[in-house]
């Protein structure tokens, strides 16, 4: 104020100035929160059509990988490694804006705020709890979640570029930008966290944050299309041409048809395709050629089905017949075998075709009369005899490693081991346990009851009857003070803090207890949960 001494009237006209001030500050016009409500809808049509884009992008990459698995391989596997760590990161952004919305809005839960647009949230000019979440209580944004955000940015940067070439990285366009010159409306430097988030309302937050997706967004798109480019960037050149025999199955019962297509490989004609072929041989030979059976197709394509007769090893040969770009007429050579076998049933549960990371996982395997010498092999992870089948156990990994695995079951007919058949398992994560405080599974409840047993438990859900416990490691409690403000508190292990424990205690009829954020030790590994408790006193 003065330089002077200044009587009281004097210090409350200058301190009424100064609130007056701060006042005309906060008054943001309808007009400009309109205009973040519509650029917000913007933003989430713009990332919901550059979801479809990316969905059709890996779709095509997938194709990619079914038609040449041992070239493509390596770049899916880290395609599908850059598609979880977008995810990830997407979710953890929408969990971020979810639960703003949550706490500006005093929402009762968070399921609300997710189905809760923007244009109908009330307090969309708040920025004092936006700030205080954010920001938290530094003044660097150290102590908020902005400061967690810019952390799991930059740790996905460094990671989706370890996906790519090193020689292509400078091709990338990653944006999500944390360490450049920002400015506030001074003119004066700040950091990435308080020139997004602090003093920010909520609708402006709320579009930060779908930005930071869309540009997620973008660095995933950049990332998966360089590595998709990098499958053709080394094409083999063929040199060898030669029919091949695709079947439905090695393995068929008496009384079906063996089915099957020939294809020329590495030969594409769009004229008919010719050939012959005979049962019981090894090889078809021009003596033979008179009594064998012909075939022909369109594409270079031919269907072959064989009727299963006798039960045990069958062959069959033959060749297909094309032109060759001088006009010369080829013939190239087939053969393949097939297992026919009397009819068998084997009804067992089979956990839809999943197996679990870290829990024994059991399998039944039964093979049709005649093999001996059973041998059941697994792509990825182990497979181990017991006394009444089979338990397959899944490295426990969060991340990295493959999405399925293949179980193949093999045996020995006469003198030669036969590929029975092979199923493909997905891969999943135990599914995450039910949390709750003092065992208590209702929204509503009395503060009592949570004040007597302070304990958040994680228990096995129900239906998942595998072996699995869950120990609980962190959390957040979230809850409001009388005066509406947010307060956030740490936990480590299963019970609450005494802090906690005295908050429940004061609170008031209605208010909400929250708790997210909850990281477990699990069979599979340490996670991080995305369910939460959420209560309200009664």
């Amino acid at each position: 104020m003065a330089g002077y001494k200044e009587t009281p009237r004097q210090k409350m006209i200058g301190m009424m100035y100064l609130v007056l001030t701060a006042l005309l500050a906060l008054n943001v016009s309808k007009q400009i929160l309109d205009a973040f409500i519509v650029v917000n809808e913007s933003m989430e049509v713009t990332n919901s059509n550059f979801s479809k884009k990316l969905d059709n992008t890996y779709s095509k990459f997938q194709k990619q990988y079914q038609s040449n698995p041992s070239k493509v391989a390596p770049y899916w596997e880290k395609a599908e490694k850059a598609r979880k760590l977008s995810r990830d990161l997407e979710n953890f952004i929408d969990s971020l804006k979810f639960t703003v919305i949550m706490t500006t809005e005093n929402m009762k839960s968070y399921d609300s705020a997710k189905t809760r647009p923007l244009n109908r949230v009330e307090r969309v000019d708040n920025f004092d709890i936006p700030t205080h979440f954010f920001i938290g209580n530094s003044e660097d944004g150290s102590n908020g979640q902005a400061r967690v955000l810019k952390n799991r940015i930059d740790l996905y940067k460094k990671q989706m570029l370890d996906l790519v070439d090193p020689k292509m990285r400078g091709t990338i366009k990653m944006g999500l930008e944390t360490e450049g010159k920002f400015l506030d409306s001074y003119k004066q430097p700040q950091n990435w966290e308080m020139h997004n988030f602090y003093h920010t309302i909520l609708a402006a937050t709320v579009t930060i944050l779908n930005k930071i997706k869309a540009e997620v967004y973008n660095a995933e798109f950049d990332v998966v299309n360089n590595l998709y480019s990098a499958i053709s960037a080394e094409d083999y050149k063929f040199d060898v041409i030669k029919a091949k025999v695709i079947p439905e199955s090695r393995f068929v019962f008496s009384g079906e048809s063996y089915n099957a297509e020939i294809i020329v490989a590495a030969y594409e004609t769009k004229g008919k395709i010719t050939g012959k072929w005979t049962p019981g041989a090894a090889e078809l030979t021009p003596a033979m050629e008179a009594n064998a059976h012909s075939i022909e197709g369109p594409d270079g394509v031919v269907s072959l089905s064989i009727p299963a007769g006798g039960v045990g090893l069958q062959k069959f040969a033959g060749f297909l017949q094309v032109v060759d770009p001088n006009g010369q007429t080829k013939k190239y050579p087939f053969n393949e075998e097939f297992v026919v076998a009397k009819r068998a049933v084997s009804i067992s549960p089979t956990q839809m075709l999943v197996f679990y990371k870290g829990v024994p996982n059991p399998l039944k395997v039964v093979v049709p009369g005649g093999g001996s010498d059973t041998k059941v092999e697994i792509s990825y992870g182990t497979v181990t005899k017991t006394d009444s089948n089979y338990v397959v156990n899944i490295p426990a990994s969060l991340t990295g490693g493959p999405l399925r695995a293949v179980v193949t079951v093999s045996a020995t007919y006469g003198e030669k081991r036969v590929t029975l058949g092979s199923e493909s398992f997905r891969l999943k994560s135990i599914p995450e346990p039910d949390l709750s405080i003092a065992n208590v599974k209702s929204v509503n409840v009395n503060r009592n009851v949570l004040i007597g047993n302070p304990t958040i438990y994680a228990l096995r859900p129900p239906g998942f009857d595998l072996p699995a416990t869950f120990t609980v490691q962190s959390y957040t409690f979230v809850t409001t003070s009388s005066e509406g403000q947010s307060i956030v508190l740490q936990g480590t292990g299963r019970t609450l803090t005494s802090d906690m424990v005295n908050q429940i205690k004061k609170a008031r009829r209605d208010q909400v207890i929250l708790i997210y954020d909850v990281k477990v030790q699990a069979p599979d590994g340490v996670r991080k949960l995305e369910k939460s408790i959420t209560y309200r006193i009664s």
